[in-house]
């Protein structure tokens, strides 16, 4: 999915419509995954996640995802996502803020790599992103501060072949208002480590036309990616174009859950997408199967239109599989299990500072402290397990609060915090709370 928009809505006829329409892709999903006799792997969210970037949109956000979660059949931990341009709060972009976007913008990557390398410089470009960040984290899908991508999720499909998720913030740059063409990713994030045996699939908001490095960026996705998803037009296309012998590059635009304008050519998508291992030629192979809304009937189904004749699933040729180790033959009559996703490093940034590839129980944990409370409960939390002094005036950052949490699970004081969240949530807000 893509631009889901929570907070869109300026009145209460549009409210409805479109809660109703979220209504009907939650029935509309749970039907096409029972008809495929198993359940979902996970879901995918292309950015655009909230509407103005503030906690409120985001709480919402997260109900709704409990939900699709539960209908599918996978765990709600299992979401993978990345920031959009809607996931920045304009709120909070001050002069300063614009003046260093505006740089970036007319000196490119120069000046980009000048903000990312200075620790205070750079979190001018990612204070915007306070509540998205929040949220994200208990996923699991943190941003990558240093400015690289963040290489979160890796499937495995087959014995010896994986399917690595790459998370990228094409949305680093944008202010108030962006024009095609002016944004940009720069050289930490184009450039990925390819590994024998592995297929990457690279998850952003952003088309490539959006960007003032497209074309860099285009020669090592191609090159080294097998699959793009984005967002952000709000209207489906896809693309497979053969790089060279035997290796194809898929492009996949995803259209918008919930568009800011409801007519003929924008309306509610989504996609079911497959991600499996094509034995007979060792390659990666994509089913897509895509979801629109019916005008008349009111109601989600196939967007038969959108394949346009081609075949719903698509085998890659896919360079990186051919060279790792042969994978063992499936054996006949035996079912595969449910391909599993387990959080990884960043191989070019090195292993994580904090590390969440930790049990359900304390990713659980994790989901609940950093998505489903506000930052003052946060600290307050922080300051009752004496984890900071009360008397502390300093505002905490992001990565200091990943910090202390990750300091009470290596203390083995996760019932604590537990116990801290459930009162936190239970407790109506005080008159101080924001």
């Amino acid at each position: 999915m893509s631009d889901i928009h929570f907070g869109q809505e300026k009145d209460g006829g549009r409210f409805t419509i479109n809660s109703d329409a979220k209504e009907r892709l939650l029935e509309d999903a749970a039907a096409e995954i029972e008809k495929l006799g198993t359940s979902a792997s996970g879901i995918i969210v292309t950015g655009d996640i909230a509407y103005a970037a503030k906690y409120e949109e985001y709480a919402k956000a997260g109900e709704w995802l409990d939900r699709l979660a539960e209908h599918i059949g996978c765990s709600r931990l299992d979401i993978q996502m990345v920031p959009g341009n809607h996931d920045i709060d304009r709120d909070a972009i001050t002069p300063v803020t614009k003046f260093h976007l505006d740089s970036v913008r007319e000196h490119g990557d120069k000046m980009l790599d000048m903000l990312l390398d200075d620790e205070v410089q750079r979190e001018v470009l990612y204070e915007r992103f306070a509540a998205y960040r929040d949220f994200s984290s208990g996923y699991g899908c943190d941003l990558d501060v240093g400015g690289a991508y963040s290489a979160d999720v890796v499937v495995t499909v087959a014995p010896e072949r994986t399917v690595r998720f790459v998370h990228l913030n094409s949305a680093l740059i944008c202010s108030l208002k962006d024009d095609e063409g002016k944004l940009i990713l720069g050289a930490r994030q184009r450039v990925f480590t390819p590994i024998d045996g592995e297929e990457m699939v690279v998850l952003v908001h952003h088309p490539l036309n959006w960007l003032q490095d497209s074309d860099e960026a285009a020669r090592y996705f191609k090159s080294r990616a097998r699959v793009i998803i984005s967002g952000h037009e709000h209207f489906p296309s896809l693309d497979i174009t053969p790089v060279e012998e035997e290796c194809d590059f898929l492009m996949l635009a995803a259209g918008a859950t919930a568009p800011d304008d409801i007519g003929e050519k924008y309306t509610y998508k989504y996609n079911i997408l497959t991600f499996d291992w094509d034995d007979g030629s060792d390659a990666l192979a994509v089913t897509i199967n895509p979801r629109t809304w019916n005008f008349e009937m009111k109601r989600i189904e196939r967007d038969t239109p959108f394949l346009e004749g081609r075949s719903e699933r698509n085998v890659l040729g896919s360079p990186y599989f051919r060279r790792g180790i042969p994978p063992v033959a499936r054996v006949q009559g035996v079912v595969d299990e449910q391909p599993q996703a387990q959080p990884v490093a960043n191989p070019v940034t090195g292993s994580k500072e904090v590390d969440f590839s930790m049990t359900e129980d304390v990713r659980l944990v994790r989901l609940r402290f950093f998505r489903d409370l506000p930052e003052d409960r946060r600290r307050r939390i922080l300051v009752e397990l004496n984890v900071i002094p009360a008397d502390l005036t300093d505002r905490l950052d992001h990565t200091i609060e990943q910090r202390f949490f990750a300091k009470l699970v290596a203390q083995g004081r996760m019932g604590e915090l537990s116990a801290a969240i459930d009162a936190a949530i239970l407790k109506p807000k005080s008159g101080n709370d924001e």
